[in-house]
């Protein structure tokens, strides 16, 4: 048998690298054919062939209109086309490109490779880490994994830094990672002992990285450029690609240097500039305190201290500005560790990630000695998803569709929710619900992931009959779901077609599955009490009141043969409904008719049964959950509030 080697990709947003791991389980990064460690992620098309890396790069100022460039930002949108010629590049395509050169990099090195891993920003959404397996395979994988860039790079600590000193004193240790690359700016949170690395957290930004520091270099020259000779060298594509090239120079200039020079040539004319670093600092103070935000939220959000971090490790090429230094040192109060390669430890990571899975392999056969593959088989390694992963359903009182989401961010990953719904109509046979992910970052939009059809239902089924959906995220956060009919026990997975962003089943060899009649309604479901199951924590049980006034509130409309602009709505709806009437409550969860506020909502969740003095609405984000007199939740003392009873406020608090 062939022996496997452990091969990590850090496939960037403007720079890419392949490492692999050695015999001895040390990881050794492999140069491209121009003998660079490091990648540009640019490809030029010349004639019928795609060139990647520098050559690219070098094009990119005489042929601009041919260059693609930066396309990791747009990894995941079906949507997003560069032609150049006759010739269509999407993202993906270009990034597949740009693995096979580094793939083919490497045969002389370690022969041809077939499995890898492929590190992704732990915000990447499920179409964004779908498509970066799909690039893996179209570059000639077989097999490909995906870790998050903060996971890989707290790997390398642990595994090949000063981290593995603590992990033989078995000293658990917890760490922030802080990792601001071309593209993207991710953090986590993790802890480590001498068996085990776990994230506790996750968070960070897909639309902030170095390129942003170099846009503002480009505007900075382009304004002085203007007010010398009244014309904008942004306008044209050439000079502002010249220009871009100059801004990125400078910029790591000045990360060395308290100056740094821009040249600018646009219509004939050649014009020199001095950026000293402190105008610099000053005109990118809006990208600093972004990511001081996003650090301060991930320890905020997790009801964590700065005392509950052991060590600030930074990576990424652009955490080597002094700027980013100086801030994080002023926000966290403490030196930080910068041994990591900010160029390679992403790289170095996903090796010894793709080392610990070959070790477990009882199959694989590899080059690592005995001292190397029990080390790396000893490691385990476990994330949590970055983002919430629910349904699309409708706000009765508002009309609106909003997300109810089942998974909430930063659960240990892999995690299972199951919901159980009703049939609303005789004999359907079709199931449709829309699936939704959170957006990177609370100031983000939700990122619909498309419908998921689950047909196939026996005939004859009655109104109400139970149907359990289940939506996971898998070990890498990817995202699945599965459907099982309780009367028959008929089980449905859950395909995603990306192109399309349509969801459909694929039947179990064992079952059949059939077209469903086009006269038989394709309604939606409603959930069926005690519908939420978890496959990694224990239910609370739920007071009837309580339960009846959750699905009071999270009941999944039908279509009404009354309005015909919902009987063309495929997403399943929640209607925000009074518990005593059944009418439909107000954007303030208020029945105008039978009470004037919602108090008594909250009299019957607290077991109280009687109607309370009415209180004004809360305000500016506050909870409209009842409080005692000690301030605490619940309006009797002793009653324990349970975890239906915090969602049930949630959902009034987001009516």
């Amino acid at each position: 048998m062939k022996k496997s080697h452990a091969v990590g990709i850090d496939l960037g947003t403007t720079y890419s690298c392949i490492a692999w791991l050695n015999e001895h389980g040390q990881p050794v990064t492999i140069p491209n054919q121009e003998g660079e460690l490091a990648t540009p992620s640019v490809v030029f098309k010349d004639g019928n062939e795609l060139i990647v890396g520098t050559e690219a790069l070098r094009n990119a100022i005489a042929h601009p209109d041919r260059v693609v460039q930066n396309t990791k930002r747009y990894m995941g949108d079906f949507g997003k086309v560069w032609k150049i010629e006759d010739t269509k590049l999407t993202p993906q395509s270009v990034s597949s490109a740009i693995i096979e050169k580094l793939l083919l990099a490497a045969v002389n090195e370690v022969g041809i490779i077939r499995e890898a891993v492929i590190t992704v920003p732990a915000q990447f959404n499920d179409a964004q880490r779908y498509a970066t397996i799909q690039a893996g395979h179209a570059a000639g994988l077989s097999k490909v994994e995906i870790i998050n860039e903060p996971v890989a790079a707290a790997l390398c600590h642990v595994l090949g830094g000063e981290g593995i000193a603590f992990t033989e004193l078995a000293i658990d240790q917890q760490l922030m990672i802080f990792d601001l690359g071309g593209g993207t700016l991710d953090l986590a949170i993790v802890s480590y002992t001498n068996d085990e690395v776990k994230v506790v957290a996750s968070d960070g930004d897909l639309e902030l990285g170095g390129l942003d520091w170099t846009a503002t270099l480009v505007d900075m020259a382009a304004e002085r450029f203007i007010q010398a000779l009244n014309s904008d060298p942004r306008q044209d594509s050439e000079s502002h690609q010249a220009l871009i090239l100059e801004a990125e120079q400078a910029k790591r200039s000045l990360s060395v240097r308290p100056r740094a020079t821009i040249v600018v040539v646009h219509e004939g004319n050649r014009q020199t500039y001095q950026i000293g670093r402190d105008e610099f600092e000053a005109r990118c103070e809006r990208q600093v305190k972004r990511c001081g935000k996003i650090t301060r939220r991930i320890l905020k959000d997790n009801q964590l201290g700065w005392a509950h971090v052991d060590t600030l490790l930074t990576t990424g090429g652009a955490s080597r500005m002094p700027m980013i230094k100086d801030a994080l040192q002023d926000i966290s109060g403490r030196t930080l560790n910068t041994t990591l390669s900010p160029d390679q430890s992403i790289a170095h990571g996903a090796a010894y990630y793709a080392g610990m899975l070959l070790s477990n392999r009882k199959v694989a056969r590899t080059v690592f000695d005995s001292q190397a593959s029990s080390r790396l088989a000893r490691i385990r390694q476990s994330s949590v998803t970055a983002r919430a992963l629910g349904i699309m359903v409708r706000n009765g009182a508002t009309g609106e569709r909003v997300p109810h989401y089942l998974i909430k961010p930063n659960t240990a990953l892999p995690v299972s929710r199951t919901q159980s719904f009703g049939t609303v109509v005789d004999n359907q046979t079709t199931v449709r619900v829309r699936l939704v992910e959170s957006g990177a970052g609370p100031d983000k939009p939700h990122n619909e992931l498309g419908d998921c059809e689950i047909a196939g239902l026996p005939e004859g089924l009655p109104e109400g009959s139970q149907v359990d959906v289940t939506i996971s995220y898998d070990a890498q956060a990817r995202v699945h779901v599965s459907a099982r009919e309780l009367t028959s026990n008929m089980t449905t997975e859950v395909e995603i077609i990306r192109e399309s962003s349509v969801i459909r089943p694929t039947a179990h060899p064992d079952e059949t599955s059939e077209t469903p009649d086009p006269e038989t309604p394709q309604s939606d479901l409603v959930p069926a009490e005690d519908s939420m199951t978890d496959t990694d924590e224990a239910t609370t049980p739920e007071s009837d009141s309580a339960m009846s006034i959750r699905y009071s509130l999270e009941t999944l409309a039908g279509l009404s043969e009354s309005d015909p602009d919902a009987q063309n709505e495929t997403d399943t709806d929640v209607q925000f409904c009074c518990s005593i009437c059944g009418r439909p409550l107000n954007k303030e969860a208020e029945c105008e008719v039978c009470v004037t506020d919602s108090q008594v909502l909250r009299s019957l969740v607290s077991g109280n049964g009687q109607t309370q003095q009415s209180q004004p609405p809360a305000m500016n984000g506050a909870s409209s959950k009842p409080t005692g007199t000690n301030g605490q939740s619940g309006v009797e003392p002793g009653h324990k509030s349970t975890d239906s009873e915090d969602e049930f406020w949630n959902l009034v608090d987001e009516a």
